[in-house]
This record gives structure tokens, sequence and C-alpha cells, in this order.
């Protein structure tokens, strides 16, 4: 008698076992397909049109204008070749930024003043925060010397002073037309080569180290900027700032770890070789 209690015993814990094994393969499936799910919504932005294919080629960076239009660490102007590579068409977004926040469990940044809106730039970050991201995403931050090139037009490159015109209005929020605050990316005129607000609206993270006088001695292809620096590269001017620093050769050094009030980032990513 106490045999069969001990087997009809066993046999109810094999069975609970059983269930809770399914249970856990049903929870880990549906985890699976949750996940997959919320990657496919997180990635769905890198469609092919997301982004803009930077043929590689030569250009001058710097500046080689005279008087104020030169700032000391914009010197020599220099040339500089850069290969081939993809750059996002606009800005890093909030919303992409709270999705990837919502999916890795990592926090926001302080709201700004004026409020979290969706399709503006987003702003507050390190250069450490815009770099995880960059790589979670598998892609990266651009180079001084890449971001210049694309900010030029590249090969399409018609000499403007600023991404896309000569009148800075045409394609950037500053100090002048912004009301303190950034605008929904996309809304002003692209470049030549159709990325947009590469001149305002936010600065945007490089992965160089800064140094003033970089350029005295700065390799001529595909310089990566120096070993080390006063801090990491800006570039781009933003809402907050004089429409002056809009113009592509201008360059501003930023503390890694400083939380830019109008500083945000654009993604860049290599081509793979066939």
């Amino acid at each position: 008698m106490e045999n069969m209690v001990d087997k009809q015993k066993i046999k109810r814990n094999q069975n609970k076992k059983s269930v809770l094994m399914i249970n856990k393969s049903v929870s880990v499936i549906i985890l699976l397909m949750f996940n997959i799910v919320f990657a496919s919504s997180l990635f769905a932005q890198f469609t092919e049109d997301y982004w803009i294919r930077v043929e590689g080629g030569s250009f001058i960076m710097g500046c080689n204008g005279e008087g104020e239009d030169c700032y000391p660490d914009e010197r020599p102007a220099h040339k500089v070749t850069v290969n081939s590579f993809y750059i996002a068409k606009y800005e890093v977004t909030v919303q992409e930024y709270r999705d990837y926040c919502n999916k890795t469990g990592k926090t926001m940044p302080q709201e700004p003043p004026y409020g979290w809106h969706d399709n503006y730039p987003i702003v507050y970050l390190t250069w450490q925060e815009a770099y995880d991201y960059a790589k979670y995403m598998g892609c990266r931050l651009p180079t001084e010397a890449e971001w210049e090139y694309a900010a030029k037009g590249g090969k399409k490159s018609k000499g403007f002073k600023y991404a896309g015109s000569d009148n800075w209005d045409e394609v950037g929020w500053c100090y002048e037309n912004s009301v303190r605050q950034p605008n929904a990316v996309g809304v002003k005129a692209p470049n030549e080569l159709g990325i947009y607000d590469m001149s305002g609206n936010a600065w945007e993270w490089c992965s160089d180290n800064y140094e003033v006088f970089y350029y005295e001695n700065s390799p001529s292809n595909n310089p990566k900027g120096p070993e080390q620096g006063l801090g990491k590269v800006n570039r781009g001017g933003c809402f907050a700032f004089d429409y002056a620093l809009m113009n592509t050769h201008h360059r501003r050094c930023l503390d890694a770890n400083v939380r830019g009030t109008g500083t945000g980032f654009r993604l860049v990513k290599d081509i793979k070789k066939k």
C-alpha cells in the first residue's frame, strides 16, 4: 500500500514538473517572440531610405577664409581623403532613443524645460551614451573628417558655407530662429546629399578626441583624431548658438561626460566589402 502511495506521489510530482517545464518553455517562446517584435520595431527606422550613401573622396578640411570666419583650431585648411560610408539622413530622435531605453533598461536623460517631443533630436546625452546607442544598433559615430565631408556635400558639394546653402535660415535652427529649443528633424532643407540638420538643431558628437592644433599634423587619409585630447568633438551648431557656428568647418570641444543642453548625434555605418 505504501509503495502504491509513493508511486502516486512520484507520478504527481513528475506531472507537476512536466507542467512547469511546459510553462517555462511557453514563457521563453513568448519572451523570444516579444523580443523579435520589439527588435523589429526598434530597427524599423533602418530602412534603405534612412541612410545616405556618401561616396568616398578628397576634400579641403578646415577653414581657408580670413578674419573672423576662421578660428585657430580650424586651421590650416588641408586636403583629406575618406572612404565611402553610410550616414543617417536625420539626427537620432527622442522616440528612437526612448525605444532603445525601453528595450535595454537604460534611463532617459533629464527632460528639458520644453519637454520631450518624439520627432525632436535627442539631447542631454554624454558621448558614451551616444557611443553605446550607436554600438547597440550595429553602427558608430562619425569621425570628424567624415562628418565634415558629408556636411559639405561630398562629391556633390557646391561649396556652400552651411550644409546645403549659403543662407543659414534655409538649412538650420539656431539662436536667431529657434525660440531657444530644437525643432523636428528634417524640417529645414537638406544639403547636396539629402542629409538634414547638419547645420543647427543639435550639436552632434563625433568619435574623435579634440585637440586645438590637430590640423597641423593630421593624417591625410581617414583621420580619426588624436589619441588624447581635451574632450570630444562636437559639430554643426545648435538651436541655442549663433548662426555663424553652423558653418561646415566650425569645431567645438565638449567634455565627454557633459550632457550638453543642445548636444545630440547621428549614426554612421561602414559599407560592407563584397
